[in-house]
């Protein structure tokens, strides 16, 4: 069984999502499917059919989340220092033909969320500047043609 690496905020998230799931949803779920039994011939009563999918999408969502969970290695950054990018690393670059700083830090795929700064460390960008230092310049293939970025800041927070 692989391992999937995060860092202790995406452990305790997932962890949140997987009760939010079985405390809030499965139980809606669930009532949603009484009510509409009650309605009578349940072979065309679209609103039953549409609760059983609903609870089966919920329940496949508990099942993956669950896994991830139980496969998850917590890897705690603030115990992580050093000048090289590694896992939890949060990594502030420079684009080199449009000066446009960004801020990065590189999570477990789990937990990426690209409009909150967190890349997944199998990204393209986060290939490029593992085992990077500060001022090293890193070259990444984008789907819009290569990016050149120089690394500004390393830290571990």
């Amino acid at each position: 069984m692989e391992k999937i690496p995060m860092t202790a905020e995406g452990y305790s998230k997932l962890e949140s999502e997987i009760r939010r799931l079985k405390s809030q949803e499965r139980p809606a779920v669930i009532q949603a499917i009484s009510e509409a039994r009650a309605h009578g011939d349940l072979s065309e009563n679209a609103e039953y059919h549409a609760a059983k999918e609903r609870q089966s999408l919920v329940e496949g969502q508990i099942l993956d989340l669950e896994d991830k969970y139980t496969r998850a290695q917590v890897i705690d950054v603030s115990k992580l220092n050093g000048s090289t990018v590694k896992f939890g690393a949060t990594v502030t670059v420079v684009d080199e033909d449009t000066d446009e700083e960004k801020v990065y830090q590189i999570v477990g795929d789990v937990e990426a969320d690209l409009a909150a700064g967190k890349i997944s460390l199998s990204s393209p960008i986060s290939r490029a500047l593992i085992g990077k230092e500060e001022g090293d310049s890193i070259e990444v293939a984008a789907p819009g043609g290569a990016r050149a970025y120089e690394i500004l800041k390393v830290e571990y927070k």
